[in-house]
Order: structure tokens, then sequence, then C-alpha cells
């Protein structure tokens, strides 16, 4: 009897043990956006408590550039179940758009978690003079030929070249590497809107060198009084930023650790204090599972279609 007790005692011990198989080793977030964006924020944030549950160090690495596929060949290169892909989801969604041909396979790329929506913004160079996007539009179509702008992912990209496109508004898109020379760039009335992130923005908004004119997103950002575009009559405009995590279909990383690590997301996005501070840089919690992300990219997949089509932006990649 004693040997079975012992033996029931250890088969409990070990199921906890087993739940908790991953990870075994550091974790690397590998970041498609640099230093100071909203999905740096976030992700640093979450690694904090990641490293508390998980018993193992959650690392962020920034892998900036080519649109998100440094960061996406990083992960699918690595092929280790212990280094995953953080960042928009728009990223990649946009990229049959914009590529001639995909640096990487897509298949690989398996959803993981929903993390948060990113509140983008649309800024401008306080020296416009523009007090709304009525404003800055009429401006355009007044002097046409000297209008630039930037953004920081290619779905947001093409979501405005889509609008500039069908509204006959003439604005030449301008590409960069990171998101700081952007700002740079908008500060320096180099580039005359620029569609970012919140957090990218903020400490230059707050001090009053760069004006917000609105947010892509769907509702209004908690403490944040910047009306929506489709509040301003502009719904095409209309874009909601979803970050997320991602794994390497090849990595070999389970179900169980995937479902664990959208459950963990859960837990640390219930924490109070990670809601407090993500919606300081106007990113709003939205914690969701695999199947979840799954059914939001399908849905702005659809969306990316639909305002290209309106604009005549045709595939790249058919």
């Amino acid at each position: 009897m004693n040997r079975i007790l012992a033996g029931l005692a250890l088969a409990l011990l070990s199921i906890p043990a087993l739940a908790q198989g991953w990870p075994t080793k550091p974790v690397r977030l590998v970041v498609s956006l640099g230093a100071g964006s909203g999905a740096d924020i976030g992700a640093r944030l979450y690694a904090d408590r990641f490293t508390r549950m998980w018993g193992q160090p959650a690392v962020v690495e920034n892998r900036p550039g080519a649109d998100g596929v440094l960061a996406i060949n990083a992960v699918i290169q690595a092929k280790d179940d212990h280094t995953l892909l953080w960042g928009p989801t728009s990223n990649f969604v946009a990229h049959p758009y914009t590529l001639e041909q995909l640096p990487y396979d897509p298949q690989e790329l398996v959803p993981v978690a929903r993390i948060t929506n990113t509140v983008v913004t649309i800024a401008v160079p306080p020296a416009l003079g523009a007090n709304s996007l009525k404003d800055l539009f009429a401006q355009i179509k007044a002097q046409p030929g000297k209008w630039n702008f930037a953004s920081a992912t290619t779905n947001t990209d093409v979501v405005m070249v889509a609008f500039f496109k069908s509204a006959g508004l003439d604005v030449q898109k301008v590409s960069y590497k990171d998101t700081v020379s952007a700002l740079n760039d908008l500060l320096e009335n180099r580039i005359q809107i620029y569609g970012a992130a919140y957090a990218i923005v903020r400490t230059q908004a707050q001090a009053g060198r760069v004006k917000l004119l609105a947010i892509t997103n769907k509702q209004r950002a908690p403490g944040l009084d910047v009306p929506t575009v489709s509040e301003l009559g502009y719904p095409q405009l209309d874009f909601d930023g979803l970050v997320a995590i991602f794994a390497a279909r090849s990595s070999g990383l389970s179900d169980a650790a995937r479902d664990r690590i959208a459950a963990d997301v859960k837990t640390v996005a219930a924490d109070p204090q990670v809601a407090e501070r993500l919606q300081a840089t106007a990113q709003i919690n939205n914690p969701g599972s695999a199947a979840e992300l799954a059914a939001n990219m399908k849905e702005q997949t659809a969306q990316l279609d639909a305002a290209a089509k309106q604009a005549g932006i045709e595939r790249k990649l058919k």
C-alpha cells in the first residue's frame, strides 16, 4: 500500500512538471519594430511578467527593417521552439501587395496568441496649421505635388495609399528602415503625414511638436482625447492595429506550449498595472487564442483586399 501511495504521489507531482515542460531555456521574443514602438513597449512589459511566470528569462530582441521580413526570417531560421515573433500582423498581411517575391514561406508562420490592439494615429507637423483631417486634405488639394507620408507598417501603407488615390489626393509614400527616422523627418517637415502607433509620437505630441489629427481605430482610445477617422467622416482610413505572437512551424512548438502561452498572455493582461501601463501608450489589452488571432487576420486580409481593389492597387504576388 505504501508503495502504491508513493507511486500516486509521484504521478501527481509529475503532472505539473509535464504541464510546465515548456520553456526549458531562455525565450527570445523577436520584435519586428524598433525600440520605443508600441509593440516593443508591450513586449518588454510582458517579457518581465513571463520571466517570473516561466522561471526562464524572456528576452526581447529588436529586429526592425524590411517591413518585418528581418524579424520573420530570424524566427523561421532559428528552428527553435523558444524563439517567437512578436509584432503587428500588418507587417506581413500586406506583403502580397508590396513584395514581388516573398523571402519567406508564409506557411511557416503559426499563430500563437493575440496580445493588444495598438492605437494608430495620424500625425502632422503643427507648422502646417491643419486642425483636422478636413483641413489637411483641403491643403493637399490646393497644393498638389508637395506632400509626403510614411507609416510604421505595410497594412497602414496600403490603407492610406488606397484612401489618397480614391480621394484624388497627390501624396507620395516615403519608406524608412525605422520609426525614429520617420518621426525626425516629420518634425523637420520633410514628411507631412505619419501614420504610426501613439507610442512612437507620444512624447513629441505631448510637447506640442507633433499634432494628432485622428486615430485609425474603430473606437476611441481610453485616456486619449483624439477622434477616430470614422467620427471625422473618413471610414476608409479605419484600421485597428493588432499585435500578436507567432511561431515558426518548423520550430516544432507543441500545441500544448501554444495553449500555455495564450493562457499566460490572458493572465498578464488581467493585471491592472499592465493594463494601466499599456493604456499610457494607447495600447488596448485584447488577449486571445491562436484561433481568434487567425480569425482576426482573415478579417484584416479581407479589409486590405477591399481597400486595394477600390484604389486599383494590384497584388504583386498572385
